[in-house]
């Protein structure tokens, strides 16, 4: 099977189309938003999900949202969600890739999961295609206050209430990705609990080679899907210029992140991806597009199973939770209590 591998936009902003070649379905394909890692910009780093999602009927859009070491954190959902708009409105007219915009799915890796919510929490206020589905891979990189550094998080309460949330971290590094996830799933406070999932990747040395469930684990590379191979559209002649550039120290990558993005660039797939990643995101998608709930899908009996090594021994299986809900404040007397 061959993939189509486009590339939209400007050079200096593009956003990478992948489907298999060849008429599509009557019905359209489903859309993947990838939205990447920070760092990690080349959609070769998630290569091999692209290519599993494309051999499966997607049309997956890779949003470039980042400029290393000249964008802010906190520009990147406005950059984004820019992206995403042109994108669906470029390829519209392409009968071969032929998007079903109402079969629309979020996938965010690190600080691309706190931008998918981004996106999904303004996509009808923008015009953009409303997703059933945000999968947050090991999030990260959110910002915690107004000043600080990271990926703002705006109105997430603004979430559609019939969307599926699914969180997946690993639990190697697993701290601030737990936090970032529940933090993200509570603040999505329009969706109920039992449209909302928070899976657990558990790492497993029994057979060779070991699985190891860290922050990059769902990356995969695959240099079939190099964007430097991938032949861009020429600047428009009335481009408007970008206006004069001006460095801060947030647009530069910590030695923790590129030690990160080093992790992802080098990457392989392995059952934590067949069987963990794009196993709990295929199932998550058929059950957001038929209208199932979170509940039904963790009592799916695949969801969790990860099969077994040579030896026949099981492959530790993932954990699956639906998160409780929220509790609200106290009142008394007209006034919460509980809070200080």
């Amino acid at each position: 099977m061959t993939i189509v591998k486009r590339a939209l936009g400007r050079p200096s902003a593009p956003t990478y189309a992948f489907y298999a070649a060849g008429s599509a379905p009557e019905a359209g394909r489903p859309v993947a938003v990838f939205l990447h890692g920070w760092g990690a910009v080349n959609p070769q780093s998630y290569g091999a999900w692209i290519d599993h999602l494309a051999r499966q009927g997607w049309l997956v859009l890779f949003p470039r949202f980042q400029e290393v070491n000249r964008t802010k954190p906190s520009d990147a959902p406005a950059v984004a969600e820019a992206l995403v708009k042109a994108a669906f409105t470029e390829i519209a007219g392409d009968q071969e890739a032929k998007p079903d915009t109402g079969r629309v799915a979020m996938i965010g890796h690190l600080a691309g999961a706190p931008l998918a919510m981004d996106l999904a929490a303004s996509a009808a206020k923008e015009g953009s295609p409303v997703p059933k589905l945000i999968f947050a891979a090991t999030p990260g990189g959110i910002a915690s206050g107004p000043k600080s550094r990271g990926i703002p998080l705006d109105g997430l309460d603004r979430i559609a209430p019939e969307t599926l949330i699914v969180a997946m971290v690993g639990d190697k590094d697993a701290r601030a990705a737990d936090l970032a996830s529940r933090r993200l799933l509570r603040e999505a406070s329009a969706v109920p609990s039992e449209r909302k999932l928070f899976v657990r990747a558990l790492s497993d040395d029994h057979g060779f080679p070991a699985l190891t469930a860290t922050l990059a684990a769902p990356a995969g590379l695959d240099t079939a899907f190099d964007a430097g191979a991938i032949k861009m559209p020429p600047e428009p002649k009335d481009a408007p210029k970008p206006p004069p550039f001006r460095w801060s120290a947030e647009m530069a990558l910590t030695g923790e992140q590129q030690t990160l993005v080093s992790q992802i660039n080098i990457a392989r797939a392995d059952a934590l991806d067949y069987l963990g990643f794009w196993k709990t995101f295929d199932l998550a998608a058929a059950a957001a597009f038929s209208g199932a709930d979170a509940v039904s899908l963790k009592g799916n009996p695949r969801l969790a199973d990860m099969e077994r090594w040579s030896d026949g021994w099981p492959v530790k299986r993932l954990a699956v939770e639906v998160p409780k809900p929220t509790k609200a404040p106290a009142v008394a007397n007209g006034a919460e209590v509980g809070r200080h």
